[in-house]
């Protein structure tokens, strides 16, 4: 892929694509099937891409036209990008959450961020392999499986976790298969694979990007975001997807007029004399970065160098309230304790029911219409659909376990605790423009700000002791993502960490033994 119709592509960030199409040098067609080349080479190991745009090249071909006739509709005109498999497309491909409960489902419209990125000009590649349900099916699982789509590799280690469940999107982007790609997020689900893929993730602040036609898990926390090798990529595509939208009530509440975001993109010296606080108890502490310190700690030193004011142990005021089990994961740690009105889990699992319900009914056909058709037939596909996990957490939350009233309790708990006396109390006590976190799998780093509501962003910080990417992130108030990608983009250009996915498929490189930190 390092070379194809003449020009070079791995790694081409969206500018130099548009260049190689404004100076003729390529089409858009010759680089949908370039990619499309790449995916077949590569998908087979990998297994990113669930399905291919069979419209692709007639689309790519219509937008060669215009081009021609003198009419470019901007930066992402001509530009393939890959969809999450459970993002609405009105068109050839299908919407199933990599489920085969929904193959063959029709959706009504397609899904406001679509019909956005196709006014912008960008080519629906195909739908992207995920964590089947959005990682919600069962507790025990493995992220980025889904019954259509098998298992999501990791590119630098493919025996590793790819994190999920946008995992196929962000791997495809890693992988060079596609140049940018749109993934959502619960809680985790773009910022952890983004990392694990050794790129940039965007996770917009809840009602920055609509979740109409998008299949739902939890609309208090779910968003629409943005995967690119460069933040100036991923801002691209958040600007043409960003919006209000009628059918999302919650779109509603945005700025406006909202910003260009790729004006935002900065270089390191926009980092001089900016306050960026290490929120260090429970976060940084959180056992899952371990091995990642030496080279967390090194980027700070770094950030240093280039003029940020770090300034240590800028802690949330609620931190041990909101993750009372210390060492990380605390997805149903609460309800665990019986602590029902204090939990996420309660949030998620009585929206989902609810919201997932309402999604089936309105599809103009669909094998399923309710949570409980979709339990009924994994249990009459279980060969298929239950080969390796079981569901029951799909089993629990249509068993409707939480009253409204223990729901909003819970809900209004996650929101003050993580918003108001969390991130907003951190960064005005501190008085500090973000904060700085280890992008972690199962963490506080992506629990914190998926309860709240607020943006998150990844980039790409080293790889770790078993040859796989991970990242660096930061945290801000609700649409604050102007700042996130300024700041962002200065640490990217400062640590310029990406390297190329390895393919390797092998357990471990240089495991460290006993390394112990101490406080930053």
């Amino acid at each position: 892929m390092a070379e194809c119709q003449g020009v070079t592509l791995e790694e081409a960030s969206i500018d130099t694509i548009q260049w190689y199409l404004s100076s003729g040098k390529l089409t858009s067609r010759q680089l949908v099937e370039c990619y499309l080349q790449r995916v077949q080479q590569l998908n087979p190991h990998i297994a990113t891409f669930i399905e291919e745009n069979p419209d692709a090249l007639s689309i790519a071909d219509s937008l060669d036209a215009e081009r021609k006739a003198g009419n470019v509709r901007g930066p992402l005109h001509g530009i393939p990008i890959l969809v999450k498999d459970n993002i609405g497309t009105a068109d050839r491909l299908n919407t199933t959450a990599g489920s085969y409960a929904l193959l063959g489902s029709v959706v009504p419209r397609d899904a406001h961020v679509i019909a956005l990125l196709r006014k912008a000009g960008a080519i629906i590649l195909g739908k992207g392999n995920m964590s089947e349900w959005a990682d919600i099916r069962a507790n025990s699982y493995s992220e980025g499986w889904s019954a259509r789509g098998g298992q999501v590799r990791n590119c630098y280690n493919l025996t590793q976790d790819p994190g999920g469940s946008s995992s196929g999107p962000a791997h495809a982007v890693s992988a060079n298969m596609v140049t940018v790609a749109i993934g959502t997020e619960t809680d985790g689900s773009v910022i952890a694979p983004a990392q694990r893929a050794g790129i940039v993730g965007i996770k917009p602040t809840v009602g920055l990007t609509s979740r109409s036609m998008v299949v739902p898990e939890a609309h208090s926390q779910d968003t629409v975001g943005a995967f690119g090798k460069t933040f100036k990529d991923a801002a691209y595509v958040l600007s043409a997807m960003a919006g209000p939208d009628p059918n999302d009530t919650a779109t509603l509440s945005q700025p406006s007029p909202l910003p260009n975001y790729a004006r935002f993109v900065s270089d390191k010296s926009a980092l001089k004399g900016v306050r960026i606080g290490i929120p260090w108890k429970r976060v940084w502490q959180s056992s899952t970065t371990y091995n990642q310190y030496p080279q967390l700690l090194s980027a700070i030193a770094e950030l240093k160098k280039a003029g940020a004011i770090i300034v240590n142990n800028t802690n949330l005021p609620t931190i041990e309230e909101i993750t009372p089990y210390p060492s990380g994961w605390n997805w149903q740690f609460k309800n665990q304790l019986g602590l029902d009105n204090q939990s996420e889990f309660t949030v998620v699992c009585y929206e989902f029911k609810r919201q997932l319900n309402e999604y089936l009914a309105g599809l103009v056909s669909s094998p399923v219409r309710t949570l409980s058709d979709v339990i009924a037939f994994n249990i009459a596909d279980k060969a298929v659909e239950m080969e390796y996990f079981g569901q029951d957490v799909l089993i629990q939350c249509d068993g409707d376990p939480y009253n409204e009233t223990t729901y909003q309790e819970a809900l209004d708990y996650v929101h003050r605790t993580t918003r108001e006396e969390g991130i907003d109390a951190a960064l005005k006590m501190y008085n500090v423009s973000a904060l700085l976190v280890p992008s972690d799998n199962f963490s506080p780093s992506t629990e914190i700000p998926a309860m709240a509501g607020y943006p998150m962003v990844t980039i790409p910080a080293g790889i770790d002791a078993w040859g796989v990417a991970f990242g660096i992130g930061l945290w801000g108030t609700a649409y604050s993502e102007p700042t996130l990608i300024k700041l962002g983009s200065a640490i990217d250009d400062t640590l310029r960490r990406r390297r190329l996915p390895t393919f390797y498929d092998a357990d471990a490189t240089n495991i460290p033994i006993n390394y112990e930190i101490g406080a930053y």
